[in-house]
């Protein structure tokens, strides 16, 4: 099951085993094959909120490439990830009714999905989802404002969008994910002190574990010594 590398538009379907996928780069067989680990294996108490592979985001349907609600990241993200989720049961002992877990919204994020953010940013009549996501920030200002960009760490399979949540009810982060907007920026101080206090633990944990944060958006978080910082993948998260 090989996946190509980008840049070269993607022109084929790739399968993914249920929950290991291998990946290869079939442009350059010098390159070595790595695998894409499921979080649902990987970290099994991690809460998978996946927005694109439904409507609950700011296109307001599934995303392309996504087949199913499942967390895609590098072995070497998903090993910092399960170190994340241990630090934060540690920091919130007791029954795991009471625990705090981390809460994923997105991990790998395939080529042709961010290619589909493009055509729907392009299109000015399509702001669906304008109240909910970007309600102060012109459609057309999102590419000069960081929200969306051609090319995404996402597709690099070591970066995720997360928040915490209890019992599957989502921490106060002072703005929801996808919210584009300054107030979603991490050091935001308009937001509240819970809120303040909320963004403060997530950052603390995801650095601990490895991971830097991307400034104007407090969900957003690469692993610092990511396998593939200049390959961006494309193929089918399912």
């Amino acid at each position: 099951m090989f996946f190509r590398r980008i840049p070269a538009r993607p022109a084929f379907s790739i399968l993914a085993a249920s929950a290991v996928v291998v990946w290869g780069c079939t442009t350059n067989p010098e390159t070595p094959a790595t695998q894409f680990v499921a979080i649902s294996d990987a970290v099994p108490d991690a809460v998978l909120d996946i927005r694109y592979a439904g409507p609950k985001n700011f296109l307001g349907l599934p995303v392309r490439g996504y087949e199913g609600p499942e967390c895609l990241l590098t072995p070497e993200a998903a090993k910092s990830l399960k170190r994340a989720a241990a630090a934060l049961s540690r920091a919130t002992p007791g029954s795991s009714r009471h625990s705090l877990q981390l809460h994923v919204f997105d991990c790998f994020r395939p080529q042709r999905a961010v290619d589909h953010f493009v055509t729907w940013a392009a299109d000015a009549a399509d702001t669906l989802e304008k109240s909910e996501y970007y309600p102060d920030v012109p459609k057309d200002s999102l590419f000069a404002h960081g929200y969306i960009a051609a090319r995404s760490g996402h597709s690099r399979g070591s970066t995720i969008d997360l928040s915490l949540s209890r019992e599957g009810v989502l921490l106060d982060m002072g703005t929801p994910f996808d919210y584009f907007d300054p107030t979603s920026a991490t050091a935001d101080t308009t937001i509240s002190g819970i809120a303040q206090a909320n963004r403060t633990l997530l950052k603390a944990l995801m650095e601990e574990a490895g991971f830097r944060n991307y400034s104007a958006e407090w969900w957003h978080y690469t692993l610092i010594d990511e396998p593939w910082p200049d390959v961006y993948f494309d193929g089918l998260v399912r």
